[in-house]
């Protein structure tokens, strides 16, 4: 049970910062490359790769390595973490 709480907090905590709910809304439609990512913000890349690190942490997304890029992509299992717990308050 503590486990799942600590992950609940990663999870909601990553939520809680506008750029990192945007970075997810674009991720969910399709696999991206950080650079693709960073493209449409007005941030340097650094501060891109921490938000993508803080959305790792909480299981969000995946990384993966093609070639020279990072790609990213949806974790699935996290979202549906999240969404069980709020739908005992449903």
């Amino acid at each position: 049970m503590v486990e799942q709480s600590v992950r609940l907090d990663f999870i909601f905590g990553s939520l809680a910062d506008a750029t990192r709910r945007d970075i997810l809304k674009r991720v969910a439609k399709a696999e991206m490359s950080i650079s693709d990512i960073a493209k449409p913000y007005n941030m340097t890349f650094a501060a891109i790769s921490k938000h993508l690190g803080v959305l790792e942490k909480a299981k969000l997304i995946v990384k993966k390595r093609r070639g020279k890029e990072q790609i990213v992509r949806l974790s699935p299992a996290a979202v549906k973490d999240a969404t069980q717990y709020l739908q005992t308050y449903e």
